[in-house]
């Protein structure tokens, strides 16, 4: 499922986004009123627990004791609510980082931050990065990340391209921890027992398998991780991430010396 920024009215989303006449004020009668924040919450503690799919206007006036209607004179569509739902929860995101060591752990620790984050809110993973939100937190994180990257020397030219690689780099790990989790409630079956049932008819419906795929075979041969109770597919996206961060902030470095 992949979902669009940017569905609903421009303006109103834009406005809303960067707070500029927010709608919504305290109404009198019997039940306080709403705010923006107050649904947006609401909206992520949905879209967490149950996922992008069940999110709907009246799930979340259920979990505010409000009917989907209610809502919206605050926020005029569920396009509209989407955008504020990624721009918040890019707000868990640090806006700076100490740069005293070096850009690179800087880059590191970024990388970490916006993975965890991802992995908090998989829904977020669905928002297509084809066209942006275009919110003030959205903006805060591109501003640290390029902040960071600023201090390789890389042209803005050249800089953009790795902005766009770090992030499609974590998005792309991310998703991958965010599905493996996914997958024993939606199939019934745990990684352990896909794993050891597949394993065991591989070897028997094809035979001489190492010969016929010797370099698969080699690079699955050393596994230097002790054994953890971490499920397996997580544990290998975890050395996965960090092998691949440390060759592509390498990339990066010899880039930056050829600038």
């Amino acid at each position: 499922m992949v979902v669009f920024a940017g569905q609903g009215d421009a303006r109103r989303s834009m406005a809303l986004l960067w707070r500029s006449g927010e709608p919504g004020e305290v109404r009198p009668g019997p039940k306080p009123g709403l705010s923006v924040d107050e649904i947006v919450d609401a909206a992520i503690d949905l879209a967490d627990s149950e996922g992008m799919a069940a999110l709907s206007m009246r799930k979340v006036g259920e979990r505010l004791g409000r009917t989907g209607m209610a809502l919206y004179t605050y926020v005029p569509s569920k396009g509209e609510l989407v955008d504020l739902m990624y721009d918040k929860a890019m707000a868990e995101l640090p806006s700076g980082y100490d740069l005293s060591g070096g850009w690179r752990p800087a880059v590191s620790s970024w990388a970490e931050h916006a993975l965890a984050c991802y992995v908090r809110h998989p829904w977020v993973l669905q928002v297509s990065q084809a066209r942006p939100v275009l919110g003030p937190n959205e903006f805060a994180a591109l501003e640290s990340v390029v902040g960071i990257l600023r201090e390789t020397g890389l042209r803005p030219s050249r800089l953009r391209g790795v902005v766009a690689l770090l992030f499609d780099f974590v998005r792309g790990a991310a998703k991958t921890v965010a599905e493996s989790r996914l997958a024993p409630s939606a199939t019934g079956v745990s990684d352990e027992e896909w794993w050891q049932a597949r394993s065991q008819l591989l070897e028997e419906v094809a035979p001489g398998f190492a010969t016929r795929f010797p370099m698969v075979t080699w690079v699955e041969s050393e596994d230097d991780e002790p054994p953890t109770d971490e499920p397996y597919l997580e544990r290998r996206v975890g050395e996965t991430f960090a092998v691949g961060l440390r060759v592509l902030l390498d990339g990066i470095e010899a880039a930056a010396k050829t600038a």
